[in-house]
């Protein structure tokens, strides 16, 4: 790789502005991934924390946002009992509603009723488990909405309060809105609008004649795998693994899909910025190349020197890129936006960058198969 990295030095000033380039670009995957992490946790944590193999909702509820729109009974639960494979079944009910604090905070709350006794019950990070009737475990980030351990919170239009017991042991938002644990019968008669103002009570929830919730969690068996069609025909439900039911989140294809197609477009455009530049470079060192072909060297050789120059650029610029991007994303993590850096995605991220980076000098040094030996000797002038 003699000739690589001579030339590397020699051209100091255009390697190096493409290094700035592709530096940039590198950049922009890492803030791009992490933005990415940070809306998926930001939008269905609540979800991913939970130890749910899938969720059952009601037959014919529309994908998008159906923890809201969906309606399941205890029958449909029971069904799903008798199915081969599950281990626990329980009823879940979801909806978003606006409190405020006893301090006047004004805050946003995706309400999850549980059995508190299930294996949805949140783990606690702070505080304490829910006792009572009226008693809730929030996210942590409600923290920073004003939401602190003792703090009552009144429902606006129903004035039902609920107190904060405790802080569950990592992020757990849904929809972006932070998410409230409560038990399920208070769930319950918060939506059939039976509820009095003040804190509900054990009679309140005993004389309630409503038995609904928004989905059926399902956990399988260790090694089982559940027939979700055979669950779904029997139960008159339509399921969707736990993963599969991040798109019942609001916004959350939205949100994805939008990142992913910038992301995609990104790699298309490292691929274009890398592959012009060694057009161009392989186009004016034309002539050298053909004295090292009239000298004996041959295609593989070449193109070989060229990858490797290729490559070096490539990783040395990324490798400046990525540091950068996870310097700026260290600082962005402790601002309000929803950023989250995590290893997995920003390594698929660089990998890929490099690789349609190869992928795009390659496809230009090929023009170094067709350079012609009698060009060195004068040939062609």
């Amino acid at each position: 790789m003699f000739l690589a990295l001579r030339e590397l030095r020699f051209a100091r000033a255009r390697f190096g502005l493409m290094g700035g380039v592709i530096a940039l670009i590198a950049v922009l995957m890492v803030l791009l991934s992490g933005l990415s992490s940070g809306l998926v946790n930001d939008g269905v944590s609540g979800l991913k924390s939970m130890p749910a193999t899938a969720f059952a909702f009601n037959e014919g509820t529309k994908t998008d946002n159906a923890f809201s729109r969906s309606v399941v009974d205890p029958a449909q639960a029971e069904a799903w009992r008798g199915q081969p494979g599950v281990e626990e079944v329980t009823m879940m009910g979801s909806t978003m509603m606006n409190g405020v604090t006893d301090e006047g905070t004004q805050v946003d709350l995706s309400l999850f009723g549980i059995d508190t006794e299930s294996f949805l019950a949140p783990v606690v990070g702070e505080g304490r488990g829910i006792n009572a009737v009226n008693e809730v475990v929030v996210s942590p980030t409600g923290a920073d909405e004003g939401l602190h351990i003792g703090s009552v919170i009144t429902l606006e239009r129903l004035d039902v309060e609920l107190t904060v017991v405790g802080y569950t042991e990592g992020q757990a938002t849904f929809g972006h809105v932070t998410v409230a644990y409560l038990p399920l019968e208070t769930w319950q008669l918060i939506a059939s609008g039976s509820s009095s103002p003040g804190a509900p009570t054990e009679a309140d929830t005993a004389a309630l004649d409503f038995d609904t919730a928004s989905t059926i969690a399902l956990r399988a068996a260790d090694g089982a795998t559940l027939d979700l069609a055979a669950g779904d025909a029997a139960a008159g439900t339509v399921s969707s693994t736990l993963k599969e039911s991040f798109g019942a989140s609001p916004g959350y294809s939205a949100e994805t899909l939008t990142l992913q197609m910038i992301q995609v477009f990104l790699y298309a455009i490292c691929a274009l910025v890398v592959g012009a530049f060694f057009t161009v470079w392989t186009i004016q060192r034309k002539h050298e190349l053909a004295v090292l072909r009239a000298l004996g060297a041959s295609t593989g050789y070449l193109l070989r020197d060229g990858i490797f120059q290729a490559v070096v650029i490539l990783v040395l610029s990324t490798a400046v890129g990525l540091a950068a991007g996870l310097g700026m994303g260290a600082w962005m993590s402790g601002t309000a936006m929803p950023f989250a850096l995590e290893p997995a995605p920003i390594a698929a991220a660089t990998l890929i960058t490099i690789l349609m980076g190869i992928l795009g000098a390659a496809v230009a040094i090929v023009r170094i198969s067709r350079v012609d030996p009698l060009a060195a000797l004068g040939g062609q002038r």
